[in-house]
């Protein structure tokens, strides 16, 4: 065969197959006939439900209350490749998450519909029955088995039957060969008989794509279809399951405890990997890592990129390279957060001396800081709007800023919508709410949200900062370099605000001795 002939053999495979040359695996009968044989058969033992399938029926239960008559489509998402033929952990759309109750890895591919029916006659007295799509397991007397390395058991273990999923989440369940008619039957426009439908978009495209047809097949007049307002009503959906997490359910807190307990252990196994990162030029790499190791073992994953900035990195608000060194005389901003297994996720904050003790001036910024974060918890009380916590911790930022003499105009000015000027060295917003995403329900309007009552069941942070880079001029040189954050995770209750993270110390005396007392008892000596 010559080289033209080489040539030909090669273009005539397509480049779809060409990813899977590595694998050398093998196609004759002979071979076939012997990975289907000999298996054990799989165990047919139904789960017990799940704690959290209850709470998960209520919030379809609300959701539906709010679209009665209309189909709602809810993807989990697709695997996402990271490169070539390796995919990135798996990690379900929140909305998904949130309204089925699963967690983990679970389910690529997998669709949550909520089915109009006559009023009343749903699941749970509701007005739609939910059923969950996914790709059931394959047998083990089939091909899929061996051969399909992204959903075959053999590469990547036993998944749940539809009938142990039914089991577990108390949810009826179909194969996923079944989900292109359910989205698409009887859709049109309600006056015509037909059902509308909203679909929680950008979330995997070939869904997208085959509610979009739909639409347009069903159209009176598919040439003038007016693709805002089809938008508009998916819109709505997203912004209902967003709002719908405003508000955290008993299952829910005991999650973000669990999370945050973890994060608090991640913290200090940083604090004992001080003393080699303070050797290693990029020690921030160390403290991340000895961060995630503790995720992973105690939680699913991180619950974003941590952030472990050292000197003038901590002054860089989303400084995620990680790539510096920790000087011994210098600050260490610690942002992370262990994401649970049932995906809810804690955002912790700390700044540590690098070598356990704060200079005068870093504990100065430091408790400048704490009054801050201190002023925004006391006015977290229920019946308060969320923006007045970011009222009350930058109103002390902007005080101690023009008592350092930094401010260039009055605290009063500076507070003033027309002012800000103390924004230069506290950019950020004091509070977000936390769940399932680190910036949780992100989607809400701005009436429920920033200008929302604070309201028993809220989980949010309070992080005020002060940033003071080393190329901002503006100010003395001590000051420079120095980057403090201090965030802790609140639950809203119908007592006030009570800090879940407040198993880490937050007093510049209260951190020195806690680090004192975790080097002592790793290295037998205080730093």
């Amino acid at each position: 065969m010559n080289d033209a002939d080489n040539t030909l053999v090669s273009a005539s495979q397509p480049l779809e197959e060409r990813v899977n040359n590595r694998s050398q695996r093998p196609s004759s009968d002979a071979f076939k006939a012997f990975m289907a044989s000999n298996w054990a058969p799989a165990t047919q033992q139904l789960p017990e439900r799940d704690a959290v399938a209850g709470h998960a029926a209520a919030r379809r239960r609300s959701i539906s209350g709010q679209f009665k008559g209309e189909r709602l489509v809810i993807p989990a998402g697709p695997l996402k490749v990271r490169s070539n033929d390796c995919d990135y952990r798996f990690r379900p759309h929140s909305a998904f998450a949130h309204l089925t109750g699963l967690g983990l890895d679970h389910e690529p591919d997998a669709v949550l519909i909520l089915e109009p029916v006559p009023e009343g006659t749903g699941d749970d007295g509701g007005h739609h029955r939910a059923t969950l799509y996914f790709r059931p397991l394959a047998g083990r007397d089939t091909e899929q088995f061996y051969a399909d390395s992204r959903s075959g058991e053999f590469w990547i273990g036993a998944r749940p039957t539809l009938a142990e999923f039914q089991a577990k989440l108390g949810l009826a369940t179909a194969d996923i060969a079944e989900l292109e008619l359910a989205i698409t039957k009887n859709v049109g426009a309600p006056e015509i008989g037909g059902i509308s439908i909203r679909l929680v978009r950008k979330v995997d495209d070939n869904i997208d794509a085959l509610v979009d047809t739909a639409r347009y097949n069903t159209a009176k007049d598919p040439d003038n279809l007016d693709l805002s307002v089809l938008d508009a009503l998916d819109e709505k959906l997203t912004e209902a399951l967003s709002e719908l997490r405003l508000l955290k359910d008993e299952w829910e807190i005991e999650q973000m405890k669990t999370a945050v307990a973890a994060t608090v252990a991640g913290f200090t196994e940083v604090v004992k990997a001080l003393p080699r990162a303070l050797t290693h030029h990029r020690g921030e790499r160390v403290v991340e890592g000895a961060f995630f190791a503790r995720a992973r073992e105690e939680g699913n994953e991180l619950g974003y990129d941590t952030i472990a900035a050292s000197g003038n990195n901590a002054t860089v608000l989303h400084w995620t390279r990680n790539t510096g060194k920790i000087n011994a005389g210098e600050l260490l901003l610690l942002d992370a957060g262990v994401e649970a297994d049932s995906l809810y996720t804690a955002d912790v904050t700390r700044t540590l001396p690098a070598n356990g003790k704060f200079s005068e001036i870093q504990r100065k910024v430091y408790e400048a800081v704490l009054d801050a974060a201190d002023a925004g918890f006391a006015a977290a009380q229920p019946g308060t709007k969320f923006r007045d916590i970011h009222t009350a911790a930058t109103t002390v930022l902007a005080e101690r800023l023009a008592e350092w003499g930094l401010l260039p105009v009055s605290v009063e000015e500076a507070v003033s919508i027309e002012g800000q000027q103390h924004r230069r060295w506290m950019p950020h917003g004091t509070s977000h709410h936390l769940g399932l995403d680190v910036h949780d329900c992100a989607q809400a309007k701005r009436e429920l949200y920033l200008d929302g009552v604070l309201t028993p069941g809220m989980v949010f942070t309070i992080e005020p900062g002060l940033y003071f880079k080393n190329e901002d001029i503006g100010i003395p040189e001590e000051y420079r370099g120095i980057g403090v954050r201090i965030e802790d995770d609140i639950l809203m209750t119908t007592g006030g605000p009570v800090n879940l993270s407040a198993a880490l110390p937050r007093k510049a005396d209260d951190v020195e001795s806690w680090m004192a007392g975790i080097y002592l008892e790793v290295n037998g000596q205080t730093p």
